[in-house]
């Protein structure tokens, strides 16, 4: 690996890791964001708050902390860095270090990366998304239905991406893990009712 990848997964890292969710519930007077619902640091946990605006902010530049990421690191770094600097702002966002790594599940930084590398399987995700939250209204299979999008999109599309983005989607499925056993167990909240 050279030092072109290793600064363009730090970068990514550095990226990935800014907790939105929490920074913009404190600021906007809501406490702590891992004292309510799920204790999550994501969008749908900032909803919880009462604030929509507040959860679209935080949906809006958890995805774009992750594109400008990679478009940083191809501007200053190469075109080869792009997917080292995907792969930092995702684990910096699931696991960032300075809240003892513990993070977000990735669903919204994931379509961030598919905007900067994938645009086609950009829209295949976001449609996904979208239709499923405005149908189910289920955050977690909206999302994690998206994720496994992104590979599938990929291994249509004959894109060289593929391996990495089937590595992503595994990743945010497994962050969803207690969301899946919820929703075994028939107990998983939809948006807009309390938890339950």
């Amino acid at each position: 690996m050279t030092r072109e990848m290793l600064l363009a997964l730090a970068l990514g890292y550095l990226f990935g890791s800014i907790p939105f969710g929490l920074v913009l519930a404190r600021v906007a007077g809501k406490g702590d964001i891992r004292d309510i619902g799920s204790g999550n640091i994501g969008a749908t946990n900032v909803l919880r708050t009462g604030s929509k605006w507040l959860a679209a902010l935080t949906l809006v530049l958890d995805c774009l902390k992750a594109t400008a990421a990679i478009l940083l690191a191809e501007r200053l770094l190469g075109d080869e860095t792009a997917a080292f600097a995907a792969t930092g702002a995702l684990i910096g966002h699931l696991y960032p270090v300075w809240l003892g790594f513990r993070g977000g599940k990735g669903v919204a930084t994931f379509l961030g990366i598919l905007i900067a590398l994938l645009p086609i399987a950009a829209g295949v995700y976001a449609a996904i998304w979208i239709l499923l939250l405005l149908t189910l209204r289920i955050s977690s299979v909206a999302g994690m239905t998206a994720a496994a999008s992104a590979p599938i999109a990929a291994a249509i599309l004959h894109s060289s991406l593929l391996p990495m983005l089937l590595g992503f989607a595994v990743l945010v499925l497994w962050k969803h893990r207690e969301n899946i056993a919820r929703l075994l167990a028939g107990k998983e909240p939809r948006i807009g009712r309390a938890k339950a």
